[in-house]
């Protein structure tokens, strides 16, 4: 685990700096397990998240966008009422743990000032958002566990609010060689004995710390083990390794042997490790069901195809029908009534063998005759249907193909959207649920290029439709990934040639929108808007198009996140 007591004393420290004297001015709950405040300190608006979730449990200052629900949950409402206004006036780690403490100052209903504690416990699946009064009294908590669930500590309101059990483990700083050597031995292995001995070490950096110690000697690890903490307390710096599995530490990890990034502050790097993945997770809650339904409507098309190309490839035998019809025809005379099957010279042969024809024996030999053509004929019949039902299912698996594509990267916003079209096409049937409330227009997101140029990113198939035949002019330049299911990006710009940095902006989110966003050298088409055209009869956003250019272009998840992005 990456968020573990060094990290959890930093972030508080972070927080700690940045937000102490801050006014709580507006708190939303963008989904079960999260939490979002507007504070204004130090003459900046910030934005600071508190997630509970079970992977992705953390606190800090975003910078990235999030959809506010029309209707606040009743917790958010709870804590609406008891900290919006209030100052921070303390921000601090408790007993080295994954557990950071805010002191808010507010005044109530009569004017008298009160004190609330807000704990943010990061640990995993049980991470938790408690709210206290001074007496430690629990007002409110976002997961509630019972006595029944939890003997030592019950976490629902009106029950007293008790830190977790002390681990009697010894401070990592500072430690002499004397005590280190009596806490290390050389009987079991040093990362699992790192971890057991000293606070806020997860399994990840004492694995590094042995890693950079080298050999196997126990003042080479005490080496490695100071140098390590002294380098975190002191000199951190904010790395992303990405690799098989992705990960983040205040130091680079050498020992994971991944592609090491560099980030500028903490919250950078939280920024750029979490982007798009706890708003995948709020997307997979609301929306399993619409996910399922895509899934498995590709699937059975799927099966479909391989269904009706099986049914072709029999079909493709009508002829040899024909031919046994014939061969019954011209050995009439040789067959009794009641033969199960006659052996006879095929004269279609050029080498003429002899072929064995299956009979029916209740049948007379001009009836077996005309059964084999009646065979011939459907054969021939089906051929025409088969290939029409198969063109049918080939563009259902495009349009599902594409719906998975786009629930990948969909925001909240534009996951309604995607619903919305299925109940528009007739594949769902509309529920009589509480209108929410929507835009005659689709909500379009709106970039600006390296150089300054406007770009629009269709991110479902009612954006791409409005964006390109509605919000387009003729002349602006229009981008998509080539042959593969992806996004419309519009340009708004008529020049005669784009330049190298728009043109760089565009394809990256041509090919980050795309099924092609895991590879490398994505082919990209662009085009002038006039010279792209919708497919008759088909789903909303198939088009044609040409006159078109074609980039190459590596996607670049960094690129895209540091686009500024437009309201």
């Amino acid at each position: 685990m990456a968020f573990d007591g060094l990290m959890t004393s930093s972030v508080a420290t972070a927080l700690k700096e940045t937000l102490t004297a801050g006014r709580i001015n507006k708190i939303y709950q963008l989904s079960n397990h999260e939490i979002l405040m507007q504070i204004r300190a130090g003459g900046k608006n910030q934005k600071v998240l508190f997630s509970t979730h079970p992977a992705y449990a953390r606190v800090q200052i975003t910078h990235l966008d999030y959809h506010y629900p029309d209707e606040p949950p009743m917790f958010c409402m709870f804590l609406r009422k008891h900290l919006e206004g209030g100052i921070i006036h303390h921000i601090e780690q408790i007993n080295h743990d994954r557990i950071i403490k805010f002191t808010i100052r507010h005044l109530n209903e009569l004017g008298d000032q009160m004190v609330k504690f807000l704990y943010i416990e990061i640990m995993g699946k049980h991470s938790n958002l408690i709210l206290t009064d001074p007496s430690h009294r629990i007002l409110d908590t976002i997961k509630h566990i019972s006595p029944l669930v939890n003997r030592y500590r019950s976490l629902q309101p009106g029950a007293t609010y008790i830190l977790p059990p002390l681990q009697e483990k010894q401070s990592p700083t500072p430690v002499s060689f004397e005590l280190f050597s009596k806490l290390i031995t050389d009987q079991e292995r040093y990362d699992k004995q790192l971890v057991a001995q000293f606070q806020g070490l997860s399994p990840l950096i004492a694995r590094e710390i042995v890693y950079r110690s080298e050999t196997n000697a126990l003042k080479d690890l005490y080496q490695a083990f100071t140098d390590t903490i002294e380098q975190i307390k002191h000199d951190p710096s904010y790395h992303l390794m990405l690799g098989a599995k992705e990960n983040f530490y205040l130091i680079p990890l050498y020992h994971t042997h991944s592609e090491l990034i560099l980030c500028e502050t903490l919250w950078e790097m939280f920024d750029r490790f979490y982007f798009g993945k706890d708003e995948r997770d709020r997307i997979r809650q609301q929306f399993y069901d619409i996910e399922r339904f895509i899934r498995q409507e590709y699937e059975k098309n799927a099966k479909k195809c391989d269904k009706l190309n099986q049914e072709l490839i029999n079909s493709e035998k009508a002829d040899e029908y024909k031919q046994l019809g014939d061969l019954i025809l011209a050995n009439i005379y040789q067959i009794q009534k009641g033969s199960t099957s006659i052996r006879v010279q095929n004269f279609y042969s050029e080498t003429l063998d002899e072929v064995t024809i299956a009979l029916e024996p209740m049948l007379t030999a001009s009836e077996n005759a005309q059964k084999y053509f009646q065979k011939y004929t459907k054969a021939k019949n089906a051929v025409n249907y088969i290939i029409e039902q198969m063109d049918h299912a080939e563009k259902e698996m495009a349009y599902f193909e594409t719906l998975m594509l786009q629930m990948e990267t969909a925001t909240l916003k534009d996951a309604y959207e995607i619903k919305e079209e299925l109940e528009q096409t007739g594949y769902l049937r509309k529920k009589q649920t509480k209108k929410r409330k929507t835009s005659s227009k689709p909500s379009i997101e709106k970039y600006l290029s390296t150089d300054g140029v406007e770009i629009f990113v269709g991110k479902n198939n009612l954006q791409n439709d409005y964006l390109t035949h509605k919000f387009a002019r003729r002349h602006e330049w229009w981008f998509h990934a080539k042959d593969m299911p992806g996004s419309h990006v519009l340009v708004c710009s008529d020049a005669d040639e784009l330049s190298e940095a728009t043109i760089r902006s565009a394809a990256q989110l041509a090919s980050y929108f795309s099924k092609g966003r895991l590879s490398s050298s994505v082919p990209i088409d662009y085009t002038r808007v006039r010279h792209v055209k919708k497919v008759p009869a088909a789903h909303l956003g198939f088009v044609t198009y040409d006159n078109q250019k074609t980039i190459y272009i590596d996607p670049d998840e960094h690129f895209v996140m540091n686009l500024k992005k437009l309201k």
